[in-house]
């Protein structure tokens, strides 16, 4: 009995000091977080928290009220992240996608052009983005040089650090990071494919586009569920790139709802706020990961319930 008992409870056992480390790391700060949100804490109590005289949901409310100019500010950013996460989501998955299924046929080159396809992925964050705001300077960066003088696209050098073009240079550095790690996964899940399948479909007369549609798509769908709300997570609560890209000052086009907090809280001195706003964020991810999660279960478990037991389908009465 005892050495069953032990065998039972040394995995948890070592699983303990990972468990005692989440805890100290994520949910302390996370729980010291919500209690602040409930105080007003200003930057007159930042010396002693615990003096702070506690507002309740006042915070809340402030966040929430869109007839007010914090809670219009706060809307606007919530508007921006969505349709940046929108777009960075869509076109790292589409180029993820595109460049793992070219990348399966054995070729001259193979292996350095998915070197080069990881690059962005394994370099470190701030010398990326460092390197693509030197690029995106209007007088003497790449892309106007790029842009204007080599293609004439442009009548005059455009603005990308300021102004509504730094939307664009915002999504543009965030999918050139983000998608090397789609493709890194999707190439991984493709290996799982079996070539039978395809040469199966070839010789039944299907064409790429079909091979694709019908072999490639269902087989990477357990993958993909899970690659998007990963890509989702990471760009909506993305700061880094925001904020190494741009500064302290983001321009109102490319206000993430994260920077936005992080202004609310660290630039005005309102850590109430701030903490108020970060749990809204929080709840919100919370009740869209649910319903994504249950969504794609029940659409995994369709197929199934049409089945009889052990995988049979229900004989025709």
């Amino acid at each position: 009995m005892k050495a069953r008992l032990r065998r039972i409870g040394l995995p948890y056992l070592l699983l303990l000091p990972a468990l005692a480390l989440e805890l100290l790391i994520h949910l302390v700060p996370m729980a010291v977080g919500v209690a602040m949100s409930f105080k007003e804490l200003t930057q007159f109590f930042i010396r002693d928290w615990n003096a702070a005289p506690w507002s309740g949901l006042a915070n809340f409310r402030i966040a929430v009220d869109l007839d007010a100019p914090v809670g219009q500010a706060l809307l606007r950013s919530f508007a921006v992240t969505c349709a940046f996460t929108v777009l960075a989501v869509g076109l790292s998955w589409l180029l993820g996608t595109v460049a793992a299924i070219l990348m399966q046929d054995r070729f001259r080159g193979r292996g350095l052009l998915r070197t080069a396809f990881l690059v962005p992925y394994a370099l470190p964050v701030y010398a990326a983005v460092i390197t693509w705001s030197f690029m995106f300077q209007r007088d003497n960066g790449m892309v106007n040089h790029l842009l204007h003088d080599q293609l004439g696209l442009t009548a005059d050098p455009p603005f990308w650090l300021i102004g509504d073009n730094s939307f664009a240079a915002l999504v543009t550095v965030t999918v050139w990071r983000t998608f090397p790690f789609a493709f890194l996964i999707l190439t991984a899940a493709l290996q799982n494919v079996p070539r039978e399948l395809y040469e199966a479909a070839a010789m039944d007369g299907a064409g790429i586009r079909q091979q694709i549609r019908r072999i490639t798509l269902p087989s990477l769908r357990p993958v993909n569920q899970v690659l998007i709300l990963v890509l989702f997570l990471w760009t909506f609560n993305d700061f880094n790139t925001p904020y190494v890209l741009f500064g302290r000052s983001v321009p109102e086009a490319a206000d993430l709802i994260s920077v936005h907090i992080y202004q609310a809280s660290f630039v005005t001195w309102n850590f109430g706020a701030g903490s108020a706003m970060s749990v809204l964020l929080l709840l919100f991810l919370l009740v869209v990961t649910a319903a994504y999660l249950l969504v794609t279960s029940r659409r995994d478990r369709g197929p199934r319930k049409a089945r009889g037991p052990r995988g049979r389908r229900p004989a025709r009465v």
